[in-house]
């Protein structure tokens, strides 16, 4: 099953995408008299998204497409999935390509990590601001594959990983290169973490939420960072040095995880962003699958 928040009358609401548009899920509570909750992050948090995916596999996919109220493709603007996430966690250098491309080798033992902020989130279509600080010159965007967490845990097995997980999704990460790299005496110090990826519009998260039983192995999905419409870069999740059962796992025995809280898990490799580019994450698998691409133009403040 596929979800989104779309945007309506003034208010984000979540629905289920079919192949002509979105059902608000306010829609299918009207018709069949569930009581389904009607946006995304409190539909993950109460458990009922694994039981709406059950319902949906079971015939409820086939009655979708019966039910008064549908949003046309066409007619479909999409937001965010959800605004307020706990925690948002991300993967630094996880493919040894992206690491080279700062200096660095790929962390091996536990992987580079840091956390960014909610407020730097934005949503398919919203400008990409590149800062007016004027030490920043050089900011980057990341391709990534997003795993979204069904509930809260801590201490799960990397053979259970999958129990935790709600969804997968396009990600949007920024980077403030020219402040990681600046100091020649620390360059790619992870001091800077925290600074440099917490500008706002930094964090670009949908349009759609893909439950983990439309993705058999999630190891051949193939992430593309993708410039102005042309490929820069691409790779498969099976060679990430840290696949994400092992971040799933080995996160939930530190911090610990929320229902929510969305694992950004790395980029094949990062481009840099000027005014009027467009950054993309393209997601693709075996037999045809793809999710919707992600999307944003990018606004140089400094220029406006």
């Amino acid at each position: 099953m596929r979800l989104a928040t779309i945007k309506r009358n003034g208010v984000e609401i979540c629905g289920i995408v079919t192949p002509s548009g979105v059902l608000p899920l306010a829609a299918l509570n009207e018709a069949k008299g569930t009581d389904w909750e009607e946006s995304m992050l409190p539909l993950i948090r109460t458990g009922q998204l694994k039981k709406l995916t059950a319902w949906y596999n079971e015939g409820g996919k086939e009655e979708l497409e019966t039910i008064p109220g549908l949003v046309k493709k066409e007619d479909a603007v999409y937001a965010p999935l959800y605004r307020d996430p706990k925690r948002i966690f991300g993967i630094g250098l996880n493919y040894v390509d992206h690491a080279g491309d700062i200096g660095m080798a790929a962390p091996q033992g536990f992987p580079g990590s840091f956390f960014k902020m909610a407020d730097t989130l934005i949503g398919p279509g919203d400008d990409i601001c590149l800062p007016k600080l004027k030490e920043a010159t050089r900011t980057t965007a990341e391709a990534e594959l997003g795993v979204i967490l069904g509930k809260d845990c801590r201490d799960v097995s990397e053979e259970n990983w999958l129990d935790v997980v709600a969804g997968y999704t396009t990600i949007i990460d920024m980077t403030e290169e020219s402040i990681l790299k600046g100091n020649e005496f620390v360059a790619g110090n992870p001091r800077y973490l925290t600074i440099v990826k917490n500008f706002p519009t930094f964090f670009s998260f949908g349009p759609q939420l893909v439950t983990p039983d439309e993705v058999p192995d999630v190891l051949k999905l193939e992430v593309q960072s993708v410039h102005n419409g042309e490929v820069y870069a691409k790779n498969v999740v099976a060679n990430m040095t840290h696949r994400p059962a092992r971040l799933v796992s080995l996160h939930s025995s530190i911090q610990g995880w929320y229902a929510g809280d969305v694992l950004s898990t790395g980029t094949p490799r990062a481009f840099p962003l000027a005014d009027g580019d467009i950054a993309e994450c393209r997601i693709i698998g075996p037999d045809g699958f793809e999710m919707e691409p992600l999307k944003n133009p990018v606004v140089d403040l400094k220029k406006h």
